[in-house]
């Protein structure tokens, strides 16, 4: 299935990228592992969803004896925008 429409990568190039021997740890780190960079971020919450379901028991922060002990401690904050929200009334074209 795609997930990033803007980027047209699918849940199966998330699984890929953080099936490494240092997975991504945030979305936009994965988005940094697949070249590209977060557009609208509208796929972000479907990225970190995706992410935990491939990391299983190591998308939990820190496990201790977890085989990415190292990316967990280069964990870095999402920097990726947050999704602009539009005014009901701006969408249909009609002046507030």
């Amino acid at each position: 299935m795609i997930v990033c429409s803007c980027n047209v990568f699918t849940d199966h190039d998330i699984r890929k990228a953080v099936s490494g021997a240092q997975p991504p740890r945030t979305p936009g780190q994965v988005y940094g592992c697949l070249g590209c960079s977060a557009q609208c971020g509208r796929c972000v919450r479907t990225i970190k969803k995706i992410m935990d379901e491939a990391l299983g028991a190591c998308a939990k922060s820190c496990c201790s004896g977890c085989p990415h002990t190292a990316a967990h401690a280069a964990v870095a904050d999402l920097d990726v925008p947050a999704p602009v929200e539009m005014h009901a009334s701006a969408a249909v074209g009609v002046a507030a």
